[in-house]
């Protein structure tokens, strides 16, 4: 998945509206009702123009007739990209909360903000372990293992230690 923070289309090459029954493309998202492989029934996937997965499948309304889908129409559109983007928002911010840690430790020259940042490279993943004093101000970086543990006894021992890369 790309990172796109505000789930905007890039409309630099964005497709062509389309506004049929069961294929609506609009505003740099696709939704596309499609038949649901688990039942009898109809699903739809949201997919953001430029990625290759959708961003949200859920279950589609039956028509009138039982049999097909209920049309897309402009207000279903609309929430289904609403509630495609907020499931994009919190997938990012999982990712960051599992990449980005950080925490305080309260030392005899005062408070000391500790963070772990990982890198998820595919060649040669790591992180940066960093201290900065209450003002902001860095005190040390040091490059550490991507699965580092960050916590209050690993941060202690690592400042008692004065900042050396842990081993």
């Amino acid at each position: 998945m790309t990172s796109n923070p505000t789930h905007e289309p890039d409309t630099a090459d964005t497709p062509e509206a389309i506004h049929e029954p069961r294929l609506w493309r609009d505003n740099g998202w696709t939704a596309r009702v499609v038949k649901n492989e688990d039942d009898d029934g109809w699903a739809v996937e949201m997919v953001l123009h430029g990625e290759s997965e959708p961003a949200l499948v859920g279950p589609w309304t039956m028509g009138r007739d039982k049999k097909n889908p209920k049309p897309l129409d402009t207000a279903a559109f609309h929430t289904l990209v609403k509630t495609a983007a907020e499931v994009l928002r919190r997938h990012e911010q999982q990712r960051h909360a599992q990449l980005h840690k950080n925490l305080v430790v309260m030392t005899a020259t005062g408070r000391v903000t500790v963070t772990l940042d990982i890198v998820p490279d595919e060649d040669e993943p790591h992180a940066f372990l960093a201290a900065a004093d209450a003002d902001g101000e860095p005190l040390a970086r040091v490059r550490v293992a991507p699965n580092f543990r960050l916590g209050t006894a690993s941060a202690e021992a690592w400042i008692a230690d004065g900042y050396r890369r842990p081993g």
